[in-house]
């Protein structure tokens, strides 16, 4: 079970686990265990490896370690020791009941649940609770399986009927020729497989281990039960760190506070209460008597009667609403979808005609039907889907060097197509950790930043000024945060959001926190309770007199002080001088900062007096912020310049809402517009989508209401993109076109529904993502023009020498042959063609734009026409001199493969020509494929074996000229006749996109 490997340094030993490979749960039980012993300084297990570093006084043996890790493991829990993975599901589980618990009693709660505060539920009832309800689990999101990534390749019309095409070619002896179509369709399958797969799996990995085990109390012990049998009616334990395992009515709290943040988008942890609450539709966010799964303790303890557990919990609610939500098709799937089945339809339509003409001319059926399925074939570009579905991959890798991971290929260009913009405060735009931003001390207002104090633009020294320093060393004093230091020497700070940015303010000003604290003993701590916002500790100093520091609401703490540092003086704290203080206070709540007010004063060891907290010393005012997360701003104005409108959705209260949307410059009209949560539940859904795109905040949102505002927004016709990171989130993320979750600080539900996964959180490569995605549409475009054209013009060729009756310029395998050379590689390489300089400084397209407009059309008949004409005077030259024979035919495939090769310079640009004074950039990757795709073409003439199976012959000199004068006519009348004053679709008044940004998407 154990074996010891390294015991040679005393104080430090490993061993082996069988049991702890691969088993997270097991490594955490280990190292939480372990660490609580006496004596053990360090635990560190590894479930890759097995084996388990423990460091330890050295007055401690290694057999006694040993034995103390043999003593866990026997502890450690049989049900998570080894779990079943295959464990029966309660198919008749009851529903549990709905109750306004906020709104009840402690004693009616406990009477409902049949439990007790004291002794908590027998194990009979917790067993019979468990039957009942079942067990306290989610259910898992449905994962894509290799299956049905593979499947998803195969559902379109095109390759239906590129599949259909290779039967009959089987059924007719064309095996070569359903070969070389399947070959294609594999192909494509074969790259969009490898890709989406890949990012599946790396997105899944991202997913986190919910904490396994949950201390609740059973027949008046404290106990440690798998998280999955907590059942209704058990009385959580809770202290700093606890992972909330089920929705709970708290019962008793000891200044108890809950991180919120995953489920209701509150940046400040929650302060608990017990008392019952009044009032009709309380929101989540301000229930301060109940804790929900998911969440987690930051400090206090507590204890609290579950309530709900399992799919019954806010958590699991919000799963079921990710379920209804139904993913929407992006607008290039929609467009290239259209123009295959529209390609569908044109090439059974020209495989009749074909057919009808050749069978009416006298020409055999069996051949007339193979060479009216090849031409069918050669009306759907087999290119296409390669072409787009590689396109998109490459995106997708590129987008990887930027730490962002893409789920399917279209989602990369669906952000490119985007509208709107929504994107959730907390732990997207701002960083989701308190900051102190401001000090008011002295007369003086004091921006913090970056570490630097700041007052008007003199930088200040707090060594240098008293009264900033003491302020400062009162915060570290009167705070519970809990410091320590790294083998690096970095400290480790770990308290409350609120009571850690005080300690990092301090460390930033040069405070050695430590010594600091080792300086001042605490004697004695008065924590806040529910109608005293005030705390206060009291400390020994170096000359054995005590020293009261307090903190909390600035209104309450003011009122206890008689005096004031002004000036470096402490003088009397007057009436107008509260007065300005509460003015000072409300100029900072009304920037959305969270305030506190500090004061301290020095007794003697000879006063007992009970009552430490009067007669303070007013020291001034400390003002927090959830800090904009760095680049949030620039990437809002790059939005802006994209003409991408950006919406704020919000759990926080108005006033802090409008704050940072202030700060952000969110609004691209002059008014800022808001919309209440308050507000919103009372808009019909008409009504609401009328004024969607009209608002830039929506505040105090709930997760309901966020998936309402993206659904509302969609109604409206917009393309949607949702950011997010929290279990509130995962709803809307899902219904958008487009959802973002963030890698390191989201939620495995957040992660599982997106689209994309931001894997550094830096939100700011977003707008890289935006770039690609026009990139790859425009680029996409361009191929699909190229592959219209060619192909048109085959049709073209054989539907007029059919209906002329002067034989059949190219045979089936001639045609197949000619679009699996011409098809994938040129057009690959237009998909290839660097981002146009003004790509970030055009707005949006219409989603219901088609891919190539009517517009398009006639430009590309008269490309195919010039192709055709061209092609057809080659075959008239051939039959003039060899009459009809594989003589003609080879001119006229060579002919007509040279000019749909050099087609692809002419498809670069709608409106640049290879006469114009400014040149577009080159492309590597079209040189290498006009290059290769002309040696495979000579390839095919200089291998008897390979020109047997293409039936063509060899070509003498005249006969090369006269192609590369069919070749190259084309080219030049299709360049001559481009329109270069096509206008630029940038928006007024601004200018191209920074460079920066450019570099990184043609990288």
């Amino acid at each position: 079970m154990i074996k010891a490997i390294h015991t040679i340094i005393k104080g430090r030993a490993r061993y082996k686990i069988k049991e702890l490979y691969r088993s997270q749960e097991l490594k955490e039980y280990l190292e939480r265990s372990l660490s609580q012993e006496p004596g053990i300084n360090y635990v560190y297990a590894n479930p890759l490896s097995s084996n388990i570093l423990v460091i330890f006084n050295k007055d401690i043996s290694h057999h006694q370690i040993s034995t103390l890790i043999k003593k866990t493991l026997l502890d450690y829990p049989k049900s998570i020791k080894q779990p079943n993975t295959n464990k029966k599901i309660i198919a008749n589980i009851q529903e549990q009941k709905l109750e306004n618990w906020h709104l009840m009693t402690v004693n009616n709660v406990l009477e409902l649940l049949n439990t007790s505060k004291t002794s908590g539920l027998s194990r009979e009832s917790a067993a019979k609770n468990l039957q009942k309800y079942g067990a306290n689990v989610l259910d898992q999101g449905a994962i894509r399986s290799d299956w049905n990534i593979i499947i998803e390749q195969f559902q379109s019309l095109p390759v239906v009927l590129l599949g259909v095409a290779a039967g009959v070619s089987i059924l007719t002896g064309g095996v070569i020729d359903a070969v070389v179509i399947m070959g294609v369709v594999g192909l494509n399958a074969a790259i969009g497989y490898i890709t989406e797969s890949q990012s599946e799996r790396i997105i899944h990995s991202l997913k986190n281990q919910e904490q396994t085990s949950t201390l609740v109390i059973r027949e008046g012990k404290q106990i440690e039960i798998p998280t999955e049998d907590v059942a209704l009616g058990d009385i959580l334990f809770l202290k700093p760190g606890s992972y909330v395992a089920a929705d709970a009515r708290l019962i008793e709290v000891d200044n108890l506070s809950i991180d919120e943040s995953a489920l209701t988008g509150e940046s400040i942890p929650v302060t608990k209460i017990t008392a019952c609450l009044s009032g009709e539709d309380i929101p989540l966010g301000d229930r301060q008597n109940t804790i929900y799964k998911g969440t987690f303790a930051i400090s206090g303890q507590g204890l609290a009667a579950v309530v709900s557990t399992g799919k019954f919990t806010e958590m699991g609610k919000i799963q079921q609403m990710v379920g209804e939500a139904t993913a929407i098709q992006t607008p290039l799937a929609k467009q290239l979808d259209e123009v295959g089945s529209q390609l569908v339809l044109i090439g059974m339509g020209i495989c009749g005609l074909v057919f009808g003409m050749g069978v009416l001319r006298g020409y055999g059926l069996v051949q007339m039907l193979k060479s009216s399925i090849s031409l069918a074939v050669a009306a759907v570009p087999e290119g296409l889907p390669t072409i787009a579905t590689t396109t998109l991959a490459l995106g997708i890798q590129d987008m990887r060097k930027n730490n962002v991971l893409v789920r399917t290929l279209s989602a990369v260009e669906a952000l490119g197509s985007v509208q709107t913009i929504c994107m959730d405060k907390t732990g997207t735009l701002t960083e989701n950790k308190m900051s102190v931003v401001e000090i008011y001390a002295d007369n003086k207002h004091i921006t913090v930043s970056d570490g630097e104090f700041i007052t008007g633009e003199e930088k200040i020294n707090p060594y240098t000024s008293d009264e900033l320093l003491k302020l400062i060393h009162v915060s570290v004093l009167c705070n519970e945060t809990q410091i320590s230091l790294d083998k690096d020497g970095e400290y480790i700070v770990t308290g409350s959001a609120t009571e850690n940015a005080l300690i990092y303010m301090a460390i930033s000003a040069g405070v050695d926190v430590i010594e600091l604290r080792e300086k001042y003993l605490l004697l004695e701590t008065n924590l806040r309770s529910e109608n005293r916002n005030i705390m206060s500790t009291i400390h020994q100093t170096p000359d054995r007199q005590k020293l009261i520091a307090v903190k909390g609401s600035p209104s309450e703490v003011v009122q206890i002080c008689q005096k004031w540092v002004k000036n470096g003086q402490i003088v009397p704290l007057r009436k107008e001088d509260k007065q300005a203080m509460a003015i000072e206070n409300d100029r900072m709540a009304g920037k959305a900062l969270r305030v506190l007010g500090l004061a301290y004063k020095h007794i003697s060891k000879r006063k007992n007096k009970k009552n430490y907290e009067s007669d303070l010393i007013w020291l001034g005012l400390v003002g927090m912020a959830d800090p904009i997360r760095k680049g949030a701003k620039e990437l809002i104005g790059d939005f802006h310049q994209a003409g991408i409108d950006t919406v704020m959705i919000t759990g926080d209260q108005s006033p802090t809402a409008y704050a940072i949307a202030k700060e952000l410059q969110l609004n691209r009209d002059p008014q800022l517009e808001i919309l209440d949560s308050t507000n919103l539940n009372n808009l019909t859904p008409e009504a609401l989508t009328a004024l969607s795109d009209k608002v830039d905040v929506f505040a105090r949102i709930s997760p309901s209401n966020k998936l309402q505002i993206v659904q509302a927004l969609q109604a409206a016709g917009k393309v949607v993109a949702m950011t997010g990171d929290g279990i509130n989130d995962a709803p809307a993320l899902k219904a958008a076109q487009v959802g973002v979750a963030m890698g390191k600080g989201g939620t495995d539900v957040a992660r599982e529904v997106a689209d994309i996964v931001l894997e550094d959180d830096r939100i700011e490569t977003m707008i890289v993502a935006v770039s690609q995605g026009r990139t790859i549409y425009n680029n996409i475009r361009k191929s699909v023009h190229f592959l219209l054209a060619t192909n048109l013009s085959e049709i073209m060729v054989m539907t007029t020498a059919t209906a002329l009756g002067i034989g059949e310029p190219l045979n089936a395998i001639q045609l197949l042959w000619l679009n699996l050379v011409t098809d994938i590689f040129p057009g690959l390489s237009l998909a290839l063609e660097a981002p146009e300089p003004e790509v970030l400084s055009q707005s949006p397209r219409n989603p219901d734009e088609p891919i190539i407009k009517n517009t398009d059309f006639a430009r590309i008949v008269f490309e195919s026409g010039t192709l055709s004409l061209s092609t057809l005077a080659a075959y008239s030259y051939a039959i003039f001199k060899y009459g009809i024979s594989p003589q003609a035919s080879t001119i006229a495939f060579m002919s007509l493969t040279s000019g749909q090769l050099l087609h692809t310079i002419s498809c670069r640009s709608e409106k640049h020509s290879i006469f114009s004074q400014e040149k577009l950039p080159n492309n590597s990757y079209l040189n290498a494929a006009i290059i290769g795709s002309f040696a495979i073409q000579f390839l095919a003439i200089a291998v008897p074996p390979l020109r047997n199976i293409l039936k063509i012959t060899p070509l003498n000199i005249v006969d090369s000229a006269a192609i590369g004068c069919s070749a190259l006519l084309p080219l030049l009348v299709n360049e001559f006749t481009k329109d270069s004053t096509s206008d630029r679709l940038a928006l007024p008044g601004i200018q191209p996109q920074i460079n920066t940004v450019q570099s990184s998407v043609s990288a």
